[in-house]
């Protein structure tokens, strides 16, 4: 096992879209940095089968599981009461929950579908930046990190919502570390570049369901890297910015993504 440095000892992390991907491989890595979880996820199911993992990984870890919508703000408002009943304060907040939507060239994509993408990818981050942003001004301390994208810093076809979406959260990030810098919070954002989840599956699937591997191979390709990203490199990226290493960094975007915008 790996031993990591305990850099959230004490501290409370609410961890959205924690049921998967890169959201549980940040949680089993803050969780082995000694971190309190909150983990936020809209399935029951998923919910604790994630909680078993971080306990596998880190048996002495206090978890905790919300149910919620991050589009809701009574959902949001919950998991927030939640964590402060659970463990008294909110240090960390990895803001992740998200989706990829559908793909379709612009004169098919529907309003539906942007504003489906939207809601989850923009709205969700900007509720959970507003409730949680609240309680770390009244401590006077806390770190976020929201989930970008590279598609929040450049553009491809067919994804007109979550294009959108993440530009959208880069945007929300600056504007917040604007904001709230003065009282001593930390607000930065990650924007992956293509990362061997889940979602990133069933996007290889879509791409060339007769061979997805092959779509996989060819997607990495045209990587510097020559590679796809792990969760587990996300979740570094995301522990160190949350963490007091990253005290004096406020509005950045962190791209992780092999050289992938170098091009």
């Amino acid at each position: 096992m790996q031993h990591h440095i305990q850099r959230f000892v004490n501290k409370a992390v609410i961890i959205t879209g924690g049921a998967g991907g890169i959201g549980l491989s940040t949680a089993i890595r803050l969780a082995a940095e000694g971190a309190k979880i909150a983990l936020v996820d809209i399935t029951e199911e998923g919910l604790k089968e994630a909680k078993q993992e971080i306990l596998h990984s880190a048996p002495d870890a206090e978890v905790i599981t919300c149910i919620a919508d991050v589009s809701k703000e009574e959902d949001v408002k919950a998991y927030v009461a939640d964590t402060l009943e659970a463990f008294g304060s909110i240090d960390g907040f990895f803001n992740n929950a998200g989706i990829d939507g559908k793909r379709f060239p612009l004169p098919e994509y529907t309003p539906e579908e942007f504003e489906r993408v939207m809601t989850i990818n923009s709205t969700g981050v900007f509720l959970g930046l507003k409730h949680v942003l609240e309680q770390m001004e009244k401590q006077g301390s806390g770190a976020i990190v929201n989930t970008a994208s590279i598609g929040g810093i450049l553009g491809w076809s067919s994804q007109y919502g979550y294009i959108a979406s993440k530009h959208a959260v880069v945007g929300m990030t600056r504007a917040a570390a604007a904001e709230f810098a003065c009282k001593g919070l930390q607000i930065n954002a990650i924007a992956p570049g293509g990362i061997k989840t889940p979602m990133a599956a069933d996007a290889m699937a879509k791409l060339n369901p007769e061979d997805p591997t092959a779509a996989e191979r060819q997607f990495a390709s045209r990587i510097p890297a020559r590679r796809m990203g792990t969760p587990e490199e996300i979740a570094g990226s995301v522990a160190f910015l949350l963490s007091e290493d990253a005290a004096f960094i406020n509005g950045h975007i962190l791209l992780v993504d092999g050289g992938q915008t170098c091009q």
